[in-house]
């Protein structure tokens, strides 16, 4: 019973998660000025917690709730928990790729960043795979049945192999950011006599991997002091780890997109942008309105004068003879008004219908 619930705050945590990664991708996918390197970063990160994140959820709807497929020990959910360790090991090195990326540029500063990004890219996704394929080989030719029963649920004698790198690259990236610290103050320290003083968006990015490194960190920090089991502090163990593990997606969305100041800028300019064409679009409407209102009482002016007839005289080398203009006007059904010119010469008259529709 008490597994449930624990799996219940994996699953809403890593539910949430998802909806705020999947958030992230979209807001940075759709502001097409915000692409540079360092955003080219973010997005992997994104997306890596994200695969994670539904394997994770696919892991606990499909095999820990599955008897059946438990037993079985097929080689579908055995793939499925290689896959799922292997893109938990791609969020601790796109997090270091994060590190190196701004030591560099603090401490290099003239590093091409699309040459260092290339570089960071063949990290990012290949490394671990090294790990994840040594983690495999060990547990499939294991004789302990905790490393080869039940889909590998249990975590074996070999969950170390894949500890190492994660508490690997949370030091170096601890060890970035104390150097990256000791760089800011010189520079800050020494104002722009030393070269160029670090941008607002580098800042804003240095706060938030010093802030989520630590956190990432945290979920593998405190499996070593797992307390045995009965033991009073298990339960409060177990939930930590559990919040610790599922709610790091959400945590890497809120620092590195929704609290970004370049992603706000962009919001705010959208935002104002669209403030601007409604205020346009309302001010047309009250102009347009305002003049056919004008021309309606002009032309009903005009139809109220009495019927009044003119002379005319004929231009060129026709013949002259008098001629008079009558102006009659009648309303239809519609209630629509229609404007009527009768022209009269040497007693014949020629009808000519013409309507003002803008009356």
């Amino acid at each position: 019973m008490w597994q449930q619930h624990l799996n219940t705050i994996y699953e809403v945590g890593y539910t949430i998660s998802l909806i705020a990664l999947i958030l992230s991708l979209g807001i940075l996918s759709y502001f097409r000025s915000l692409r540079c390197a360092r955003i080219t970063l973010h997005m992997n990160l994104f997306a890596s917690f994200a695969v994670n994140n539904t394997l994770w959820l696919i892991w606990y709807g499909f095999v820990v709730a599955n008897t059946e497929m438990l037993v079985e020990n097929g080689i579908v959910c055995r793939v499925l928990h290689v896959l799922l360790h292997y893109f938990l090991l791609t969020n601790y090195a796109w997090m270091l790729c994060e590190g190196v990326y701004l030591h560099t540029l603090l401490v290099s500063a003239f590093t091409s960043e699309h040459s260092l990004v290339k570089w960071l890219m063949a990290v990012g996704w290949p490394t671990p795979a090294i790990f994840v394929m040594v983690y495999t080989i060990l547990r499939a030719t294991s004789d302990d049945p905790r490393d080869y029963l039940e889909c590998w649920i249990d975590s074996g004698n070999y969950m170390n192999a894949l500890i190492f790198p994660v508490c690997v690259s949370t030091l170096l990236n601890l060890l970035f950011l104390c150097n990256i610290v000791r760089v800011l103050l010189t520079k800050l320290r020494a104002g722009p006599a030393i070269g160029t003083r670090p941008s607002r968006s580098m800042l804003q990015a240095f706060r938030a991997t010093l802030l989520l490194v630590p956190l990432l960190g945290l979920h593998y920090l405190v499996i070593p002091f797992r307390p045995p089991k009965g033991h009073p502090w298990e339960k409060t163990h177990d939930i930590v780890s559990a919040v610790t593990a599922s709610f790091q997606g959400l945590c890497v969305a809120v620092l590195f997109c929704f609290c970004n100041g370049e992603v706000i800028a962009q919001f705010k300019r959208k935002w104002e942008g669209s403030a601007l064409i409604r205020k346009r679009a309302n001010s047309c409407t009250a102009t347009t309105v305002s003049v056919r209102w004008r021309e309606r009482r002009r032309c009903d002016c005009q139809t109220e004068l009495p019927v009044e007839e003119k002379p005319m005289k004929q231009m060129g080398n026709d013949v002259a003879s008098p001629t008079s203009v009558a102006f009659t006007t009648r309303r239809d059904s519609n209630g629509i008004k229609h404007a009527k010119i009768l022209i009269k010469r040497n007693d014949s008259s020629y009808d000519f219908n013409q309507y003002q529709t803008q009356c």
